[in-house]
């Protein structure tokens, strides 16, 4: 969608990365490590003073104390923590509950390990989860069960009630847990993000994973990181190893200056939701009808009041036609099922909101 909103010259509200610039102080504490001559390899599970800040960072946040020398891995951004974890976890024949729509990234790994996809759709549509199909679905072979809050693509977030359902669920058994919290930031309405590392049993079976490019607006900078038991963590680090080995040295050393200041991060839930109410004001004149997002920068929207058309000729035809990019929410379906919704990106500079609001508008 990004390439079709460039040949068609559209604004592009496709993909998930911002518009507008970072930090500047960000970018210079970057240049200066480059020039201090911080240029070679790092160490293979992340730069000590970066994992320690991170430990830092968890304790304040929730209250939880994690070993920065055997529960954290730096890497290559959230995708890589997110394959080399499943790498680590998944044999073959291994069952893994996803739930859809869900970020592309899983299923991919999964089934390269040999592990077998078991889906369960998120309820329309305020894509909650039905746990009683969850328990339905786990049988003797779940080995692994993924979860994403806030969630990717549909903004919805996991609650108190959700995280104790599932703790309950896991335990006494073998099954682990990936949560995929890239986007624990931004989170809106005065609600706030559950993480795993929160829930005792939860944390002890499992992958809490994280992005500073979604946090600090900087996502071609491919850095995140991992946190997990020791146990767990040492299987990881196996794989992280031979995939990627270590990660950009100047950045981690000027991420880890940039986290001792809290206002860098705890600042971006209400950056972005005056940009998601601002999209949905600009947008309420339209025929489009939200889905409010409760987290993540991205706003879902059912076009039914536009055309009961397959969304993927729909959003295919506002891009070129109109010349404003989304994402069709069937593509995150393994069986590709159409609810009818798109996904807009509204982590844009204002004049960008604005001018595809006009014209969504006008639909």
């Amino acid at each position: 969608m990004s390439k079709m909103a460039a040949d068609h010259n559209a604004i592009n509200l496709s993909q998930g990365f911002p518009n507008f610039d970072i930090d500047q102080g960000l970018i210079e504490l970057v240049a200066n490590y480059m020039k201090k001559g911080y240029n070679q390899y790092a160490p293979m599970q992340g730069l000590p003073v970066l994992r320690q800040n991170i430990s830092r960072k968890i304790k304040s946040l929730y209250d939880k104390d994690i070993d920065p020398d055997s529960e954290i891995t730096i890497s290559d951004g959230a995708t890589e923590a997110l394959f080399s974890t499943i790498s680590a976890i998944i044999e073959k024949d291994d069952e893994v509950i996803v739930f859809e729509p869900a970020y592309d990234s899983y299923v991919p790994a999964i089934t390269l390990n040999g592990g077998i996809p078991v889906y369960v759709s998120l309820k329309v549509p305020d894509f909650s989860i039905d746990w009683d199909e969850v328990k339905a679905k786990i049988s003797d072979k779940t080995k692994l069960i993924i979860i994403n809050t806030p969630n990717n693509p549909t903004g919805a977030i996991l609650s108190k009630e959700d995280m104790q359902i599932l703790s309950d669920i896991v335990d006494g058994t073998d099954i682990l847990i990936i949560s995929d919290e890239v986007y624990e930031h931004i989170v809106f309405d005065g609600y706030k993000h559950e993480s795993i590392l929160k829930y005792d049993t939860l944390k002890e079976r499992g992958v809490a994973i994280f992005s500073f490019g979604k946090t600090f607006h900087a996502t071609g900078w491919k850095m995140g990181y991992s946190v997990a038991p020791d146990w767990l963590t040492a299987e990881i680090r196996k794989v992280h190893q031979y995939v990627t080995f270590s990660v950009n040295t100047p950045v981690q050393w000027a991420i880890a200056d940039y986290l001792e200041d809290a206002t860098h991060y705890l600042g971006l839930g209400p950056f972005y939701q005056k940009k998601r109410d601002l999209f949905l004001k600009l947008t309420n004149d339209s025929r489009l009808d939200p889905i409010v997002s409760r987290g993540t920068y991205f706003q879902l929207f059912s076009y039914k009041g536009i055309s009961l058309e397959a969304d993927m000729e729909i959003a295919e035809r506002i891009t070129k036609d109109y010349g404003v990019a989304s994402i069709p929410i069937s593509v995150f379906y393994h069986n590709r099922t159409d609810h009818k919704y798109l996904r807009f990106c509204f982590a844009k500079k204002d004049e960008t909101l604005e001018r595809a609001a006009d014209i969504l508008c006008r639909i």
